[in-house]
């Protein structure tokens, strides 16, 4: 392998399958043209040209973790399985420099009448082990699977978890230097499903991945950047929060159809270089103390808000326009500064520019990979009564809640306004980032979110009391 060369290389990648409505026009095919040649006539086509992809282009350097977003039918498995060589293209070319893993649909490389023991020596031939190799490895494979006896029974009478799990634990004990995972983990149980992240992240340290999954909070968190596929073609090439934001508004625009026209909502990039950052790259944040009047912060966590709206990017209808979004004390005092544990009110305020039946207005919490962390909207207060907001008026949408405690890092609040119910409505204003938290100085140890313990103690009983009870 070349420390330098691409570890994955696609030059104007196409696939063109031939769609036949009659199973006799795939006779005809076959013969006629080759007669019409014959007798000087230019020949017939008796098929449909249906094109998974067509002139698809773009490189993997080596390390890096790209995710493929789209929605099914858009070229996602096929692009996937000519990357790992199960599938031939119809123009252009791939160049893979390493040994390739793969875990695509259910049952590839697998044979339904051998048992799990005969699967894990015939798909680890095909991923290129010796079955020496695969002896040495077996016990390790069978302990990451965890199927039990069902080892050594036909696949044929597998869950499609255990399917999955015996297929992983495979792909995760042939050193590969590529790993291509096509949506696969949606099948298995939460156990295992966080036992093959834990191996993902610690792969990523030494190996190139390419991951496919319809969840983009899932892309954010494992990859830098992202490829949007739609009908066979690149729709958007980037760092996988852009892209995640740009397919989610394709997706809802699909959804809705013509009834609603979205628009993207892209603001001017700040000119002040004291404007609110979000990422890496954003400036520290500088937060006040008990020593300087700030908030006392008896459980070490401090929070700064910073109002990102005039900078937040999304998409509108343009029949409702979020106009602000708060964070402030239960007193209603103002403040950039708040502690982890407190309540406090949020506030998304938007004006109606056309009568909507059923205004929902609501927010969520996100951290920096775009993880969900906690949020809500205003269905619980309004599906017991009809609230109509007509053209030219205001809604406000108040959250009352205690403010968690967060590790160190940066948050974005996501902020909407919607019309609808709760699984069936329309975004008529999302942005991303409304506002941005900034955690300082958090003591919060472990998970996504922390709690304030109110006791934490250690009891030592001797050998005596303890057989005494």
């Amino acid at each position: 392998m070349s420390s330098d060369k691409p570890a994955v290389s696609v030059r104007d990648l196409s696939k063109c399958y031939q769609i036949y409505d009659r199973p006799a026009d795939r006779l005809k095919q076959f013969v006629a043209p080759r007669l019409q040649r014959l007798v000087g006539k230019v020949p017939r086509q008796y098929f449909r040209e249906f094109w998974a992809l067509k002139g698809v282009s773009f490189e993997v350097a080596r390390g890096e973790s790209i995710g493929i977003v789209g929605r099914n039918g858009s070229g996602k498995s096929t692009l996937l399985q000519i990357i790992c060589g199960t599938l031939n293209p119809t123009q252009g070319a791939v160049e893979t420099d390493g040994r390739i893993a793969a875990l695509l649909e259910l049952g590839s490389g697998f044979n339904a009448e051998f048992s799990g023991r005969d699967n894990v020596y015939l798909n680890a031939a095909l991923l290129g082990l010796s079955r020496q190799e695969v002896d040495q490895r077996f016990d390790d494979i069978a302990a990451f699977a965890d199927v039990g006896e069902h080892l050594d029974q036909p696949v044929k009478t597998y869950s499609s978890g255990m399917f999955v799990r015996l297929a992983f634990a495979v792909m995760a004990h042939v050193d590969a230097e590529i790993l291509v995972v096509d949506e696969a983990l949606s099948v298995g149980d939460a156990v295992f499903t966080q036992r093959c992240m834990r191996y993902i992240r610690s792969f990523q340290e030494r190996g190139t991945l390419l991951f496919v999954s319809h969840d983009t909070a899932s892309v954010q968190n494992l990859c830098q950047r992202a490829i949007w596929l739609d009908h066979g073609k690149i729709q958007l090439v980037g760092r996988s929060k852009a892209v995640s934001e740009s397919y989610l508004q394709h997706t809802l625009q699909d959804l809705y159809g013509d009834a609603v026209s979205l628009t993207a909502n892209e603001p001017e990039p700040p000119e002040s270089a004291t404007s609110p950052g979000i990422g890496p790259d954003a400036p520290p944040a500088v937060v006040a103390g008990p020593e300087d009047g700030g908030v006392p912060n008896r459980y070490g966590t401090q929070v700064t808000v910073a109002d990102n709206l005039g900078a937040a990017k999304g998409f509108a209808s343009g029949l409702a326009e979020i106009v602000s979004v708060r964070m402030e004390r239960m007193d209603g005092a103002t403040s950039v500064l708040f502690e982890g544990g407190e309540r406090v009110r949020v506030r998304v305020r938007a004006r109606i520019h056309q009568t909507l039946e059923r205004p929902i207005l609501g927010f969520v919490v996100r951290d920096r990979l775009g993880q969900d962390l906690f949020g809500e909207n205003t269905l619980a207060a309004t599906q017991q009564r009809r609230c109509l907001a007509e053209g030219g008026s205001e809604i406000q949408g108040e959250f009352v809640f205690r403010l968690p405690m967060l590790p160190n890092g940066q948050y974005t609040v996501m902020a909407s306004v919607a019309e609808g119910e709760q699984f069936n409505n329309v975004q008529h204003h999302y942005l991303h980032d409304a506002l941005v938290l900034t955690v300082s100085s958090a003591r919060v140890r472990f998970g996504l979110v922390g709690i304030g313990f109110e006791h934490v103690g250690l009891e030592v009983t001797s050998p005596g009391e303890a057989h005494a009870r």
